[in-house]
């Protein structure tokens, strides 16, 4: 009698390993970090997502010199300004906290892949992701300020703008803005469908981005839509993306998949901040184990087709991924 005996191929790990379908390496990964203005020696732990850090521009070089030597690729970076007001004025400040974080580190890490996010939120005195009138986030005039941003970030040095803000038609008008000034080669990841999602609250605290009034709900999509996902993803395509995002990572394997199997641009998914404090929470209880959890959970972020993914995991991962399983 003769049947499928799968567990011929599964009998020893060199043979497991021999089979394997997907696999994380270290080139996959980008590490998030929270940029603050002020004191440049800041090392503020995240109470929220333990591990880690709101820092200074010192303090971030020596987190960047560490995880680089230990393999760390590629970074983005989320900026705190020291002020906030109604139009994101530091955003695309040329001497404002990210644009000086980015020059710091290229000069510092020429070979390193440097992320920047594009948003508003951060810099406004109402944590909204566009200019407001009326209690209305304005999309429109909101543009304008996102394409200062990201062109600022370009002068700067970065080697790839992110925008996150989910206004519609800013990747159009960030592509404009850096081809029309000399950028035509600096590639934009668009956060192509970002949920209106309840795992962002820890980055919220980390930001200091929760908005003072209301929610997101009006420009962040709906969780129940996939369809729409491949709109969104659509319009950022025809608009310019180089890469496409799906935020968060874990609760939208689908929505990954499925971007994965209609375009053929390079995917990335966000392992975002809820996610990443669920499993701490998990591993300091003693429930999970974390380097197991971990590990499962980024491989199934690949398996469903992301090609980048950005986690706060980062270096612990390319620590593992060094030190073999």
């Amino acid at each position: 009698m003769h049947f499928y005996r799968g567990r011929r191929l599964r009998k020893t790990k060199p043979l497991r390993k021999m089979v394997r379908e997907t696999r994380l390496h270290p080139e996959d990964l980008v590490q998030p970090y929270f940029v603050v203005e002020g004191d440049e020696n800041l090392e503020k732990p995240i109470s929220s997502m333990p591990g880690q850090f709101q820092l200074g521009i010192k303090s971030l070089l020596r987190h960047i010199a560490k995880s680089a030597d230990k393999g760390l690729q590629s970074v983005i970076l989320f900026g705190i300004p020291g002020i906030k007001d109604g139009k994101a004025s530091q955003a695309y400040n040329p001497s404002g906290i990210i644009q000086k974080a980015v020059a710091e580190i290229k000069s510092a890490h020429p070979e390193l892949v440097v992320i920047t996010d594009v948003c508003l939120c951060e810099y406004m005195d109402h944590g909204h992701c566009g200019i407001i009138k009326d209690g209305q986030v304005l999309n429109d005039p909101s543009l304008e300020l996102l394409g200062r941003t990201a062109l600022s970030h370009a002068r700067a040095g970065a080697d790839l703008v992110a925008p996150s803000d989910m206004m519609d038609g800013r990747v159009g008008f960030i592509r404009n803005i850096l081809d029309e000034n000399g950028f035509s080669d600096l590639p934009v990841m668009s956060y192509a469908v970002k949920y209106a999602s309840a795992f962002y609250g820890p980055f919220r605290d980390a930001a200091q981005s929760a908005p003072s009034f209301g929610n997101r709900k009006t420009y962040q999509m709906d969780p129940g839509n996939a369809r729409e996902a491949m709109l969104e993803a659509s319009a950022d395509l025809n608009e310019g993306a180089d890469i496409l995002m799906v935020k968060p990572a874990l609760p939208y394997l689908d929505i990954i998949r499925d971007l994965r199997l209609n375009f053929d641009l390079p995917v990335a998914a966000y392992h975002v901040s809820g996610e990443y404090s669920l499993i701490k929470a998990g591993a300091r209880l003693g429930y999970v184990d974390e380097k197991k959890v971990v590990l499962e959970s980024l491989t199934s972020i690949k398996r469903a087709g992301a090609d980048v993914i950005l986690t706060y995991f980062a270096g612990e991962v390319i620590t593992w991924l060094r030190q073999g399983e």
